[in-house]
Order: C-alpha cells, then structure tokens, then sequence
C-alpha cells in the first residue's frame, strides 16, 4: 500500500507492507519531493502530482522488489482538499488504477490524515496549527470542522493569527497610542528595518504574506516569556482562540480524545500554559493526548484499512473519499 502527503513543504511518499491486518502499518521506505503541487483558482493541480507521485511510487516498488503486483490500495491526503480537491477527485482514482495498478483509493484532506495520524480510529478532536489552524473532529459517524479559513477570514489562534496582532501593537506603539508594545516594537524593528512605517510596502506585495506574518509569532512568545503584557494577553487570547476550535468539533461523550499537531505547538509556555487550562475548562469530559503519528501516518493507515475493508473513519465528500 502506497501514502501520499501533500502540503506546503512539498510531497512525501511511503511505501508498506499490507500483509498484516489489524497492526499500525510502518513505512518500508519514503521518498520526499521538495516542490508543492502547485495549486490555482481552479484547484490543485492533479497533473502536477501525478508528475510527482507515480514515478516516485515506481521507486518505491522497484526498490521494494514489488513493481509488478500492483497496490492493494493508496490514500492520497493533500492540503486544500476540502475546497481545492475537484480535481484530484475526478482524475487520481483512474490514473491509479491505470498507472500504479491501485485497487482502492482514498483522498483525504491533510487535516484527516492529520487526525488518523493523531488519534488512530478513535473518537475526538485534532487542532492543527501552523501558519494557520484548523480542527476536526469525529464521533466515527460524521465528520465535524472548524476554522482553516485562511488568515484574512480566519485562522484564529494560528502563527499568522499571532503574528499579525504582534504586529499590530508594535504598530500602536509606533504611532504612539494605546494598547502599543515597546517590546513588540523594538522586535519588529530587528526583525523587519525601522522605521515601522515601511513595514506595509514590504508586507503588502507578498503572495507569502501568512508564512510572513507567521514569522513574527515566536517574538510574541519571546517577549510574553519575558513578562510583556501586551504579547502575553495576545497569546491568552491565541489558546483562547484554539481552544474554543476544539471545542467545536469535539464529541461530547465521555472518553474522546484531543490531540494538538504542527509546530505552532513547539512555541512554548506562553502559549501552551494557557491553552491547557482553557482545555481544560472548555472540554472536560476529553482526554489531551500527545499524538501517536503525523499525516503520512495517517494516510498509510487510511490505505492499511482500505486493504482490510476495515475502515471505521466515517467518509465524507469532501474530507474523505474512497474508491
């Protein structure tokens, strides 16, 4: 069984043995392409990935000694999916099939791949958070999501979230009102070149402008660690934000698990202090748990299911398709 993993950073193949049901499958060997898929307003672009995914799967096989049997089954979890995914839904099940011999496919958005790599096949929450944020959760009946609207309607609580309200009051302390950070001001200006007033020309133009803001996120941290109030109340309000996603898409039985995935995570007490209370005072009845894997992950245990015909995770047309 082959897994995909498509995001910012670029895409990640593995290749494992399905000849053992029932047990958490562990890649036999990954190749790693450091060029996205490229993606457009018409969606992402499946001919691109195809370029990328068969010849790398071939490498796989060959080097595995399996090139001519076929795959039992792939699961393919792209960033963008849920709203960029027509195209890869019409075209990779049959390119699949044809080209690598699949007999079971699976898309997923990576927030999917994400939580099966998170949680297995349990019932819960994943919040992922990075330059953005976004949550799901299931109760193995449906799918629930929240967020991952990009920075300019939403992203709540995520690294571009953060670093643009950094930002913003290193800007009121440069224009001398109120609510302005000395300590924020001085970070942006190491950071970015004083005077502040330059900051739009050089923020405005970029197409990168979360990744940009995003970079800006661990100066928060640093000056909330060293007791600026301004940057500690922007990351109290960040674990506020975070917490109330989970909370949306959180079952609310008894016994369901949250797990916290991507680097945001990595920032550090002024955010995870935080963020645990409020955890814990939202969402009492769950479990926070440390995740057991990553996307890819989860996606080889998409495709392990797909071979047994034992996938619990419930599908959904946008998050979860199978063929």
């Amino acid at each position: 069984m082959l897994a995909a993993d498509s995001g910012g950073s670029g895409l990640r193949i593995a290749l494992a043995d399905a000849s053992r049901p029932g047990e958490a499958p562990e890649a036999a060997g990954t190749v790693t392409s450091p060029e996205p898929v490229r993606t457009s307003a018409e969606g992402i672009d499946a001919d691109h990935m195809l370029a990328q995914l068969v010849p790398a799967a071939r490498e796989l096989l060959t080097q595995a000694g399996a090139e001519g049997g076929g795959l039992d089954a792939v699961c393919v979890g792209a960033a963008g999916m849920a709203t960029l995914g027509a195209g890869l839904r019409a075209t990779l099940p049959g390119a699949l099939a044809r080209e690598l011999g699949a007999r079971h496919v699976a898309l997923a958005a990576d927030a999917v791949t994400g939580y099966a790599g998170a949680l297995g096949e349990s019932p819960g929450a994943v919040v992922t958070g990075g330059t953005g944020l976004i949550a799901v959760g299931t109760d193995l009946r449906e799918w629930r999501r929240t967020d991952g609207w990009g920075h300019l309607l939403g992203d709540c609580g995520g690294g571009s979230w953060i670093g643009q309200a950094g930002l913003g009051a290193a800007m009121r302390d440069f224009d001398g009102r109120e609510g302005g950070s000395p300590a924020l001001r001085e970070r942006a200006e190491e950071r970015f070149g004083a005077p502040l007033s330059g900051l739009p020309a050089q923020l405005y133009p970029r197409t990168d402008r979360p990744a940009v803001l995003a970079s800006f996120a661990p100066e928060v941290a640093a000056c909330a660690a060293e007791g600026d109030p301004v940057a500690g109340s922007v990351m109290r309000e960040a674990a506020e934000e975070i917490a109330r996603a989970a909370a949306a898409v959180c079952p609310s039985a008894g016994g369901a698990a949250v797990a916290l995935t991507g680097g945001l995570f990595r920032i550090g007490a002024p955010l995870m202090q935080p963020l645990e209370e409020e955890l814990e005072r939202r969402l009492p009845h769950a479990r926070v748990l440390v995740p057991e894997g990553g996307p890819l992950d989860g996606a080889l245990l998409v495709a392990a299911r797909l071979t047994e015909g034992a996938l619990r995770l419930p599908t959904d047309p946008a998050l979860l398709s199978t063929s």
